[in-house]
């Protein structure tokens, strides 16, 4: 009995990860569509914007096209699912010269993609921004840090989604 304990204890992280794995290339379907987003900027003021998502390439990718109200703040990404490796993958660009590679994991009801742990100054950085929240009109986005390799998370941005109505 001890030795089935041992063996599960060992492959637990394991199997653990592999729950974690997006094996469907539909999962951030939520996400189709025009969205007005509403934020509190670090002055605590309501900002707004919108993200419009589509899919392209036959269906196959998706691409939002994100901006501020003002137009100071524009972004794209593209969205594809790796059906020979069951992940997701994203690339963002923005305006600013910002660029981040991300990959896609499923944790319960979250939807997330997260950036490859940098070390800097001996910090573990890992970036990701969490789906969460998700309705058929609404959801929540999160953009986070962890500096811990993931351990703890601190929340740098909340967009509220809001789908458009005809």
């Amino acid at each position: 009995m001890k030795i089935v304990q041992i063996v599960v204890l060992f492959l637990a992280p394991e199997l653990s990860a592999q729950s974690l794995a997006v094996q469907d290339s539909s999962l951030f379907d939520f996400w189709i569509g025009e969205w007005e987003l509403t934020w509190t900027n670090a002055e605590g003021k309501t900002e707004k914007g919108t993200n419009n998502v589509i899919k392209i390439l036959d269906g196959k990718v998706i691409q939002e096209n994100f901006s501020d109200a003002a137009g100071t703040f524009k972004g794209t990404s593209i969205s594809v699912y790796s059906p020979a490796k069951k992940t997701w993958h994203q690339a963002w660009a923005d305006n600013l010269g910002g660029y981040y590679d991300l990959e896609g994991q499923v944790d319960g009801d979250k939807r997330i993609f997260s950036t490859k742990m940098k070390v800097l100054n001996g910090e573990k950085i890992i970036q990701r921004m969490v789906f969460y929240n998700i309705n058929v009109n609404s959801l929540t986005w999160d953009w986070e840090i962890s500096r811990d390799g993931g351990t703890s998370w601190k929340l740098q941005w909340r967009i509220n989604y809001l789908k458009k109505t005809s």
